[in-house]
């Protein structure tokens, strides 16, 4: 499969998230699959390690015409016990702590204890011109409703609020040092803080406790990332429209990525807050699986089209590319931008 070969350049990317008009599409996509990074990059993965892994996602993106690759800065994450896991995973399942007792008996990781030395050889694998956009092992709300349990958690905020807010506070506390390492080393460019805050029709918890548990330490982590005068963007899937203005103005995230048509589709997301905020992705995961190739391609070329006098857009799918999107789905979209340069 023939690559797509240009000279990344990460300033056309930062424009976007500047909220300027870059000289050239750019293209944004948080991952894809093991098939896309294989035929992207034209080999398979050379050995079964994370750095085999990443190298190969780097040439993908390299090859793809993305100005950036995303890697995790270390394998580090918080346990919780054996999860049913198929093609999704219950909110319900898994969790380990349900009361004060469990709570300090949980052991609890500490990020430093974990290698980043990742960084420092993909970075110097990395193609002049690309940087690497660091993601992290979810973020604050997900890892709590992973270790409490998403009913549980419910349940606590009325019955044990203090316990809840301990656990927040020990999550956030070691994302947040999880993401010192990142932002602080050169060959990265972005922080992703993903972290997953809504169902189709509202948020998982009040727009009230998110402000009290959740959007502190994601303002701490855009802070953090601003002081080493790199952007921070989220992504987060489920209906944003009550806190977007918190997201933009209190958090000051510089990107937000994921939307989904059934939410609301990001030609209407990008007339609302393009100006504001950076608007990543948003080809729907649905209709890029269902949609003709020819049809893809036009609505992608549309929404750039929407976007050229602005700016302040990067295209991609709403969420991911899953190996059950035919590749020559994913590749009409990219096209739409490509064939621009």
């Amino acid at each position: 499969m023939a690559k797509y070969r240009f000279e990344p350049d990460f300033n056309e990317f930062l424009c976007v998230l500047n909220k300027g008009k870059p000289s050239r599409p750019v293209l944004f996509e948080f991952f894809m699959n093991p098939v896309i990074y294989e035929i992207l990059a034209g080999y398979k993965q050379k050995e079964n390690t994370e750095e085999s892994r990443c190298e190969q996602m780097i040439d993908a993106f390299h090859a793809g015409g993305y100005d950036f690759a995303t890697v995790h800065a270390s394998d580090f994450s918080f346990p919780i016990a054996k999860r049913e896991f198929q093609k999704t995973s219950s909110l319900n399942d898994g969790f380990v702590i349900t009361d004060k007792k469990s709570f300090d008996e949980y052991r609890w990781p500490d990020p430093r204890d974990f290698d980043c030395s990742r960084l420092d050889k993909m970075g110097k694998y990395m193609p002049d011109g690309m940087k690497l956009m660091v993601a992290g092992p979810c973020g604050v709300l997900e890892n709590t409703i992973a270790l409490v349990g998403y009913e549980n958690l419910c349940f606590l905020l009325l019955d044990e609020p203090e316990l809840v807010e301990q656990v927040f506070t020990e999550v956030g506390e070691r994302l947040y040092k999880y993401y010192q390492t990142a932002a602080a080393h050169d060959a990265v460019g972005l922080l992703m803080v993903n972290d997953d805050w809504g169902f189709n029709t509202q948020t998982f918890l009040s727009p009230k406790d998110m402000r009290r548990y959740i959007f502190p330490w994601h303002k701490k982590i855009v802070e953090l990332a601003h002081q080493h005068n790199k952007p921070a963007i989220l992504h987060s899937c489920g209906f944003a429209d009550e806190i977007m203005d918190d997201i933009i103005d209190d958090i000051k995230f510089d990107g937000k990525h994921s939307y989904e048509d059934v939410i609301k589709p990001v030609e209407e997301s990008y007339k609302l807050w393009g100006r504001r905020i950076g608007i990543l992705g948003g080809i729907d995961v649905d209709f890029l699986i269902r949609s003709s190739t020819d049809v893809i391609t036009k609505r992608s070329s549309q929404m750039l089209e929407l976007a050229e006098e602005n700016g302040s857009y990067a295209l991609g799918s709403g969420n991911s590319i899953p190996e059950y999107i035919p590749y020559e789905h994913y590749k009409a979209m990219i096209d739409a931008a490509l064939v621009k340069r």
